[in-house]
């Protein structure tokens, strides 16, 4: 299990700075997905699974879509 844990910890850590490093924001709503999505694995993995399904519809799914409606906003897509 701790294994587990460790490989986790990093992943999220690695693609935690892989957002931040980005300049597209498209591609950040992207890794901002995958960044939600590797909490919520935690999450679960430390049995916190309330936790866990907030963090994937909130990290995974909301937060993304909302980045990616407002860009789309800015740069004249949506009406």
């Amino acid at each position: 299990m701790n294994v587990l844990l460790g490989t986790v910890l990093i992943l999220v850590a690695a693609v935690g700075t892989v957002v931040v490093v980005l300049r597209d924001p498209l591609r950040q709503a992207l890794a901002v997905s995958l960044f939600g999505i590797l909490l919520g694995i935690y999450f679960f993995s430390v049995q916190a699974i309330d936790v866990a399904l907030s963090e994937i519809v909130v990290g995974a799914v909301a937060l993304p879509l909302m980045i990616l409606l407002a860009l789309a906003k800015i740069r004249g897509g949506v009406q």
